[in-house]
């Protein structure tokens, strides 16, 4: 059963180890939208780029007779969500969305949630702040015109960010995750970072840094999800793999039927 996984995350990342195991019983294509410079490819085929939009990607799917697409791609990855959705619809492909379980505070968090960028750039407040930014590189128009002197900036992406979007001054991280509670730790303490504006990606890689926070009074600006177009969702790859498992079985039978 042919298979479109559409990627850039570590749950992406399993389920392509699992599809292209010998014996999968899957033909599967990942595809990327191009953001990471480097990414980590499976050995299954790999498509880089954007299809064009909803009917772009209706048509890729039709022409290659994808019986099944994965939406497996960040949860701040909005537009690709959505032209899933319409997509699929169009093309009457299955679609099933892995959406990890978003974060939550715990007792001793300091979070104030706000809606996008631009609220968190306002809810950073005049006050010089010493501020780590862990929303990637393509988000930080928002925060270079901040309009409050002194705040020192570090920001930490996986790729190196333009330097013409970035807050005067600031520093930057090149760094992959996961990162561990002892390392962010470490991290915060020796910056003497006070303030971390990040989004709410959920998932364990990158969540050492909100229980390092919690431990040392830190105080976190929460980026919250934009919303997306309901679809089939599993919390996980195994959910996803028993998803597929179910698909192929609709489509054997369709396919007996045809012939």
């Amino acid at each position: 059963m042919r298979v479109l996984v559409l990627g850039g995350t570590t749950e992406a990342r399993l389920l392509c180890r699992r599809l292209e195991a010998p014996g999968s019983g899957f033909a599967a294509t990942l595809s990327l939208a191009g953001v990471t410079r480097a990414p980590v490819l499976p050995r299954m085929e790999v498509r880089i780029g954007s299809f064009g939009g909803v009917e772009g990607l209706a048509h890729w799917l039709s022409h290659n007779r994808v019986a099944a697409v994965i939406d497996a791609t960040h949860p701040f990855a909005a537009r690709i969500s959505a032209n899933a959705v319409a997509a699929c619809a169009r093309a009457g492909v299955a679609l099933a969305r892995v959406e990890r379980p978003a974060w939550t505070p715990s007792p001793g968090d300091r979070w104030t949630m706000v809606p996008d960028m631009a609220a968190a750039a306002r809810a950073i407040g005049p006050a010089p702040r010493r501020i780590l930014l862990t929303i990637g590189r393509k988000d930080l128009l928002a925060f270079r015109d901040v309009a409050a002197c002194g705040h020192t900036w570090l920001v930490r992406s996986v790729d190196a960010p333009d330097p013409a979007l970035l807050p005067m001054g600031a520093r930057t991280i090149q760094a992959r995750g996961p990162f561990d509670v002892a390392a962010e730790d470490a991290l915060l303490r020796r910056e003497g970072i006070d303030l971390i504006v990040t989004k709410n990606s959920g998932g364990a890689a990158t969540a050492g840094k909100l229980e390092a926070a919690r431990a040392l009074g830190i105080a976190v600006i929460m980026v919250e999800r934009p919303a997306v177009p309901p679809a089939t969702v599993v919390g996980d790859v195994e959910h996803a793999m028993a998803w597929l498992r179910s698909r192929a079985i609709i489509h054997e039978g369709s396919t007996l039927r045809d012939v």
